[in-house]
């Protein structure tokens, strides 16, 4: 047999290492997994997060002090706009002359009847997505003036 490899055979070896791959943060935290680290022996870490979520004064002087109350009462209107009196009786009016009650009105406007019942009690807040489909059902203007 001839020999196809002429002169001296030699091995190239390179050592290669593998390695685990990392664990994710998710599979860290799943207590199934902290329960068998704890059963092994191996060290588990156990972070306390102070003072997270609230609303306290930091004592740093990077973060500046902020009063959340006084933010709010600053930058907002004390109360929201809510349904006048002549628009809730005007909704009232129109809905009884056409013999429909709350919940066959809220049916018509594809809306819940719980709103209708806040529109006609003044309790809601103003939207006039839902003021104009009631313009439609009923045939009364809602929105805007009334011109005197």
């Amino acid at each position: 047999m001839p020999n196809r490899f002429p002169g001296a055979m030699t091995q190239d070896w390179d050592t290669v290492v593998l390695h685990k791959s990392k664990p994710r943060a998710q599979d860290l935290r799943d207590p199934k997994a902290v329960n068998r680290a704890l059963r092994s022996g191996a060290v588990v870490q156990t972070v306390k997060k102070f003072d997270a979520g609230s609303n306290k004064k930091c004592s740093s002087a990077a973060m500046p002090v902020v009063n959340a109350r006084k933010l709010d009462e600053g930058t907002e209107p004390a109360a929201l706009e809510r349904v006048p009196a002549e628009v809730r009786q005007a909704i009232q009016k129109a809905r009884l002359e056409k013999k429909m009650s709350q919940a066959e009105l809220a049916k018509l406007i594809n809306e819940p009847p719980k709103v209708v019942q806040e529109y006609e009690n003044g309790k809601a807040v103003q939207n006039q997505a839902v003021l104009a489909k009631m313009e439609r059902v009923l045939g009364v203007k809602l929105r805007g003036k009334t011109g005197k």
